[in-house]
This record gives structure tokens, C-alpha cells and sequence, in this order.
């Protein structure tokens, strides 16, 4: 949230300065009037450009987040699995039966 403040700010300077030059600017109005349309056409076209890059950047870690927690998903499960498994052939070494929430699983 920081730097999109110092952002904002650092973009009113530019603009403020700019229009303070160009007022004080011998030119004509119209030439001066021309100069502000094309710097505005600048400027909205760099934000834009800028906005679609940074939703494409937030859109790649969207979806590297969602790959980072596929795999922790899967991780956990197979370890779950492994557990069952060891538990399992523990109780099957002792002679015990293994508790009625593991042996109904079918796991």
C-alpha cells in the first residue's frame, strides 16, 4: 500500500509539474493545448500498460499459489496414506487387529 501512495504522489508531481511548465511555457494556447492532449494520451496509455502487467502478474502467482497448494495437498495425503499403511502392518505383526476405523476404510 506504501509504494502505491508514493506512486500516486510521484504521478500528481509529474502532472502538477507539467501543467505548471506548460502554463508558464511561451507557446501558444493551441500549441500548448496540443502538447497537454498528447501527454495525456502518454500517460493514460502507460497506465494502462502498466495495469495489464501487473494484472498479469498477479494472475501468475494466482496460479502458482494454487500449484504450491495442490502439491502440499497431495503431499499430505499420500503421507496420511503411508501412516495408515505402517500402522496397519504393525497391528498385523502383533497379532492385533487393526481399530474398526482403520479396517472399515479399506485403506
Amino acid at each position: 500500500m506504501d509504494e502505491e501512495k508514493r506512486l500516486s504522489y510521484f504521478f500528481l508531481g509529474v502532472g502538477v509539474g507539467v501543467a505548471v511548465g506548460l502554463l508558464f511555457a511561451p507557446k501558444a494556447g493551441e500549441e500548448t493545448r496540443g502538447l497537454l492532449k498528447a501527454k495525456s494520451r502518454e500517460g493514460k496509455d502507460y497506465l494502462r500498460r502498466r495495469g495489464e502487467h501487473l494484472r498479469e502478474t498477479a494472475t501468475e502467482y494466482a496460479e502458482r499459489g494454487k500449484s504450491a497448494l495442490q502439491r502440499q495437498k497431495e503431499t499430505i495425503a499420500s503421507a496420511v496414506e503411508a501412516g495408515k499403511a505402517a500402522y496397519r502392518d504393525a497391528a498385523t505383526e502383533r497379532g492385533s487387529a487393526p481399530p474398526p476405523d482403520l479396517a472399515n476404510e479399506g485403506v
